[in-house]
C-alpha cells in the first residue's frame, strides 16, 4: 500500500519550502497589520505558494511531465495578474508589484528546493525576507543620495567591468613595473573602498558627533578627516573639546589601518600572517589613545556633547580623482622597480618612506604586490610599515600645525607612542 512512499529526503525538502514560504510570510504579515492594509497574501498565503511550487516541481520530476510544474507557474502568474487588477481597481494609489512579486518569488524558491538547489533557495529567501524588512531604511538611504553619487557608481561599474577587461595584463616598461590591467584594477580596488565609506557618511548623516566622524571619515580618507577636525578645534577654540577632538583624530587612525591590512587582504592573503602583528600592536596602541581621550571628554564636567562639522569630503570617484591617484600609484610602482633593479632595500625603504608623506595607499599595494616573491616578503614589511609611520607624521604635524594646542599635545604623545611601536614590531622580528 504504502510501496511509493517518498523517502526521508523528500520530506526535508517540502518542509524546508515551507519554512521559506513561512519565513517570507511572516514578515509580510507583519507589514500587513502595521500598515493596516488589507492584501491578498498573507503568512498562510505564503506557506501554500511555497508548498505548490515544491508540490509541482515534485509531480514533474515523479512523472515525467515538465508540463505540470510549467501549467503550475502559468496560472500562479495569472492569479497574480488578476488580484493585482482588483487591488488597483480598489485603491487607484497602489501601484506597488512588491507583494506580488514577492508571491511569485515564493513559488520559485519552493520548486528550486525540490530541484535540488536548497542552499541557494534559502539565501535567496534570506535576501527576499531582508529586502522586504528593510523597506524603510533602504528608500532613506537612498534619499540621501544625489545624481553625483549616482553616476559615480556607474562610473566605478563601468571602469571594473568595462574598461579593464580592455587592458592589457603584461608589462610596459624597461623596468618590468607597470601592468595596466593590474594597475587599473588597484585603483578601482581604492576607490571600491572609499566609496563604501562615503556611502556610509552620507546614510549616516552628517554632524553626528566627532566619534562617528572619525570613524566613518577614516574610511574615505584619513588624512582629510585628520585636516577637518584640527581646523575645526582652532577655529572653536574650546580646550574641553581637545579631547574629542583628538579622539575623532585617532579614531580615523585606526580605520587607516584596519583599512591597509583589509588592501594586504586582497591583494596577497599570505602577507597577512607577516603583516598582521605590527599593524594589530600600532591599532591597540593608537585606539587606546583614542578611546582614553574620548573617554576623558565625556566624563569632563565642561564639555557638552555636540556635533561636529560635516567632513568636507567629495564623492571619492571621478574620472580625475582616479586617474590622479593612478598617476601617483604609477609614479610609485616605477620608483619600486627602479629601486628593487638598481638600489638596495634600504633605498626601497626611502621610497616608501617618501610616498607615505602623500598617500599610504599606492605603496600598500605595490609591496603587497611584490611580495608574492617570497624574497620579498621582509622589505615588503618593512616599506609598509616605513610608509605608514610616514603618513602618520605627516598627519600628526597637521594637528599640531593647523589644530589647537591641546590638542597638539595630545596627538604628540599618541604620535610617538605609535612610532615607537612600529618601530619596535619591525626591530623584533
Amino acid at each position: 500500500m504504502f510501496a511509493n512512499t517518498p523517502g526521508i529526503e523528500t520530506f526535508q525538502s517540502f518542509a524546508i519550502a515551507l519554512l521559506l514560504g513561512a519565513l517570507i510570510g511572516v514578515e509580510h504579515e507583519k507589514h500587513k497589520v502595521d500598515a493596516q492594509k488589507p492584501s491578498f497574501a498573507g503568512i498562510r498565503t505564503f506557506v501554500l505558494l511555497s508548498e505548490a511550487g515544491a508540490l509541482s516541481a515534485w509531480l514533474s520530476q515523479q512523472t515525467g511531465i515538465s508540463g505540470i510544474f510549467a501549467a503550475a507557474l502559468a496560472g500562479l502568474v495569472g492569479l497574480i495578474v488578476a488580484a493585482y487588477v482588483l487591488e488597483k481597481r480598489a485603491d487607484a494609489s497602489s501601484v506597488g508589484l512588491t507583494t506580488e512579486l514577492a508571491a511569485l518569488t515564493a513559488f520559485l524558491l519552493g520548486a528550486a528546493v525540490m530541484f535540488g538547489h536548497v542552499a541557494i533557495a534559502v539565501a535567496l529567501a534570506v535576501v527576499n525576507t531582508s529586502l522586504l524588512a528593510f523597506k524603510d531604511p533602504l528608500h532613506a538611504a537612498v534619499q540621501k543620495l544625489g545624481k553625483d553619487d549616482i553616476f559615480a557608481g556607474l562610473k566605478l561599474l563601468i571602469a571594473s567591468f568595462i574598461v579593464l577587461p580592455l587592458l592589457p595584463s603584461q608589462t610596459v616598461d624597461p623596468w618590468d613595473a607597470l601592468n595596466p590591467y593590474k594597475l587599473w584594477l588597484l585603483v578601482t580596488l581604492i576607490s571600491a573602498l572609499s566609496l563604501v565609506g562615503y556611502v556610509a557618511i552620507r546614510w549616516l548623516g552628517p554632524a553626528r558627533g566627532v566619534a562617528v566622524t572619525g570613524l566613518t571619515g577614516g574610511l574615505v580618507s584619513s588624512t582629510a578627516t585628520t585636516l577637518s577636525l584640527a581646523r575645526e578645534s582652532r577655529q572653536k577654540g574650546d580646550a574641553a573639546m581637545d579631547d574629542a577632538y583628538a579622539g575623532g583624530v585617532l579614531i580615523a587612525w585606526s580605520v587607516m589601518f584596519v583599512r591597509i591590512l583589509v588592501m594586504v587582504a586582497i591583494i596577497n592573503p599570505g602577507l597577512i600572517p607577516v603583516m598582521l602583528w605590527p599593524f594589530v600592536f600600532m591599532l591597540l596602541v593608537n585606539t587606546g589613545f583614542a578611546l582614553t581621550y574620548y573617554w576623558r571628554s565625556q566624563r569632563s564636567a565642561r564639555h557638552h556633547p555636540a556635533s561636529v562639522s560635516e567632513v568636507p569630503l567629495k564623492n571619492p570617484f571621478s574620472l580625475w580623482s582616479a586617474s590622479k591617484f593612478g598617476m601617483l600609484f604609477a609614479v610609485v610602482l616605477l620608483l619600486v622597480g627602479i629601486t628593487r633593479q638598481h638600489f638596495s632595500s634600504s633605498g626601497m625603504v626611502l621610497v616608501a618612506i617618501l610616498a607615505g608623506t602623500t598617500d599610504v595607499d599606492a605603496i600598500t599595494l605595490s609591496m603587497a604586490d611584490l611580495a608574492r616573491e617570497a624574497t620579498h616578503v621582509p622589505i615588503a614589511l618593512q616599506a609598509v610599515v616605513a610608509a605608514t609611520l610616514s603618513n602618520t607624521v605627516v598627519k600628526a604635524g597637521m594637528t599640531m600645525l593647523l589644530g589647537s594646542h591641546g590638542l597638539g599635545r595630545r596627538m604628540l604623545l599618541a604620535t610617538l607612542a605609535v612610532l615607537v611601536t612600529g618601530l619596535l614590531t619591525l626591530l623584533w622580528r
